[in-house]
Formats: C-alpha cells, sequence, structure tokens
C-alpha cells in the first residue's frame, strides 16, 4: 500500500512538472514568435525580450532535470510495487495451499469421527448402561479421557504407578470387574501387559 502511495504521488508529481515544462515551452514559443515577428522594433524591447527567452530556455531545462528525476523516482516505485505485488500473490499462493490442506485435513477429521462414532454406537450397545453412564461421566470430568490402560502397573491416564496394595486389589478382583485408578479416578483397562 505505501510502494503504490509513493508510485501515485510520484504520478502526480511528474504529471505536475511535465505541466510546468509546457506552460515554459509555449510561453518561450510566444516570446520567440514575438521577437521573430519583427513587430518589436524598440532595442531595449528586444534585449529584454531576448534576456526572457534565455531566462525561460534556462528554467526549462531546470524543469526537465526535474521530470527526469521524478521519473526515476516513479519508475522505481513501479519496481517495488511490481516486486510487492509478485511476493504478495506468492505469499496469497502458500495461504491458498494452506487453506486447502486444512480444509482436506478438516474432512478427513469428520469421516474419521463419523466412523468412530458409528464404531462407538455398535460397541456401546454391548456394554451394560450404567458402565457406559460411569464411563461417559468420567470423560466429561477427566479431559475426554474416561477409562485408561494399566500398563506395567501404571495407570496410562495420569501416568501414576499404582501401590502394591492397589496393584493386589486389582489382582485379586475379577476379571469382569469395573477397576479404578486411585489417583485419577478413571476406569482401568487390563492387558496381558497391565504388570500383575
Amino acid at each position: 500500500m505505501a510502494a503504490q502511495t509513493e508510485e501515485s504521488d510520484c504520478a502526480r508529481e511528474q504529471t505536475k512538472a511535465e505541466q510546468d515544462v509546457d506552460q515554459v515551452r509555449q510561453r518561450a514559443a510566444r516570446d520567440q514568435q514575438r521577437l521573430d515577428s519583427g513587430a518589436i522594433t524598440s532595442p531595449k524591447d528586444l534585449e529584454n525580450l531576448q534576456h526572457e527567452i534565455a531566462s525561460l530556455a534556462k528554467r526549462q531545462g531546470d524543469l526537465e532535470d526535474i521530470v527526469l528525476e521524478v521519473m526515476e523516482r516513479r519508475e522505481s516505485a513501479q519496481e517495488r510495487v511490481a516486486e510487492l505485488t509478485e511476493r504478495v500473490g506468492a505469499v496469497q499462493g502458500k495461504v491458498d495451499d494452506a487453506t486447502a490442506r486444512r480444509d482436506a485435513a478438516f474432512e478427513e477429521i469428520d469421516g474419521e469421527v463419523a466412523t468412530v462414532t458409528k464404531e462407538r454406537e455398535v460397541i456401546a450397545g454391548a456394554v451394560p448402561a450404567d458402565l457406559l453412564g460411569l464411563y461417559d461421566k468420567l470423560r466429561q470430568q477427566q479431559g475426554g479421557i474416561g477409562a485408561a490402560k494399566l500398563y506395567q502397573r501404571t495407570c496410562q491416564g495420569c501416568r501414576q504407578e499404582l501401590a502394591i496394595t492397589e496393584l493386589s486389589e486389582i489382582r485379586a478382583a475379577a476379571p469382569n470387574t469395573v477397576v479404578r485408578c486411585e489417583n485419577c479416578r478413571r476406569i482401568l483397562v487390563r492387558t496381558a501387559e497391565s504388570g500383575l
């Protein structure tokens, strides 16, 4: 935006400088025409007119130098605008690519959620209602994890190693008994790797 503003300012400045040059040119042309017409006969008026034409020529040269300097600045600003526009385009391309990848990932996740939800409904139908209620309640309390694997005497929910007395109680419990971690209160899932 700043580069575009600078280029626009330079364009206005160039237009004004070119108009100033045209005004000086036109005035010099009129004076030259008066001089060439022979209408002025007074030597003093002729001398003044020649002096004015010379002054206008010098002024025109100075103004043309200003026009060239402004043109150079404008060209530099235009190059900067082009470079920045290209960079913005490249960044926008990366943003568009990242957005497309994100949207694709969301679609994939939504598909997985739908599949897992259906699988959960099938499995939940085989689980006793009171156990399912306890699991859902614990899930809400524990940040989405209501049950955790007991792995080598450690609850994988809170990552705490169970006390020996607690492990003895779990060993003694029937395989279909619901056991819970004393630390985090999650349901413990016993496997061959539980270390019992």
